[in-house]
């Protein structure tokens, strides 16, 4: 007798992607301009953890240009001081 699959288990629930009326609110999605600039301090310092790290997509919930754009802008804040390398201890 061949097993059938059963999907009606609590663990079969939760793999998978969720539908999208589910889906968390994102923090940080709303940025004003096009292009993420290294000059523009407040708006980096929002995707800056507390030790200085920088948060990742899942959490900002930034696209993937917008995403690299801001690693770029930290990088050169943080090389000609305009944002420390590491954060408040």
């Amino acid at each position: 007798m061949p097993r059938t699959k059963e999907t009606s288990g609590p663990s079969s629930a939760r793999r998978g992607k969720r539908p999208n009326d589910r889906m968390r609110p994102r923090k940080y999605t709303r940025i004003n301009s096009e292009e993420v600039d290294y000059k523009d301090l407040n708006l980096l310092r929002r995707f800056l953890s507390d030790k200085g790290k920088t948060r990742g997509r899942r959490v900002t919930g930034l696209s993937r240009k917008h995403q690299r754009q801001l690693a770029v802008s930290v990088k050169r804040a943080r090389e000609i001081a305009l944002l420390p390398y590491v954060g408040e201890r």
